[in-house]
């Protein structure tokens, strides 16, 4: 009876902070949430004629010439024989590559990345997140510089005039939230559903 009475009150402190931190405070920061931002506490859905066709902060893995490029994506899994096989833009999954800046196969892919984006959007300055994959491999967005540098190839491939293109990538930028915190940057998803929805020319 000693120890129950030397213990109770730290069994009763575990069991109520687990009740008021493991269950009260999360179920009301949810439904507070679930009140005030909505659109984002229920995981930024984007849907399409009543289906969802993805999320705003979840990164898509467009390959069409037709669309948008995102960021690279570092993620990959295993196949069932135990060979690493690619997972872009996988949302079970997030994480980087973690090679050093010193890693000769981190150098490698960045030039395999340099010279695929140039094939694809012509010669010059490659923007570094078209170069580099972010540190959560599902990265949504783009920076500006390098949507408007993709916008011309995009044009092309749509059969649109590049300045249609290039104006929709301007009205759909995100800026520096108070002029200086963060970059000029596109929604991957969103332009792209944006280019579906143009009027056919």
């Amino acid at each position: 009876m000693l120890i129950f009475r030397e213990l109770r009150p730290a069994l009763s402190l575990v069991i109520l902070f687990t009740l008021l931190t493991g269950f009260l405070l999360p179920e009301a920061f949810t439904g507070l949430m679930q009140v005030a931002l909505p659109y984002q506490a229920n995981g930024s859905l984007i849907t399409v004629n009543g289906q969802t066709v993805g999320s705003a902060i979840i990164g898509q893995n467009f390959t069409s010439a037709k669309y948008f490029q995102p960021r690279p994506s570092a993620l990959s899994g295993t196949d069932a024989k135990g060979n690493s096989i690619a997972t872009p833009y996988d949302a079970s999954e997030s994480g980087a590559s973690n090679l050093a800046p010193s890693s000769a196969a981190l150098l490698t892919s960045v030039q395999q990345r340099v010279a695929a984006y140039q094939k694809a959007f012509g010669p010059g300055p490659v923007p570094a997140d078209a170069a580099t994959a972010s540190g959560s491999g599902l990265d949504a967005d783009i920076s500006l510089g390098n949507a408007l540098r993709q916008a011309p190839a995009v044009a092309a491939a749509r059969h649109l005039p590049v300045d249609t293109v290039t104006n929709l990538v301007l009205g759909m930028a995100h800026h520096k939230f108070l002029g200086f915190i963060g970059t000029d940057h596109v929604n991957v998803l969103q332009i792209n559903l944006a280019l579906d929805n143009l009027p056919k020319s």
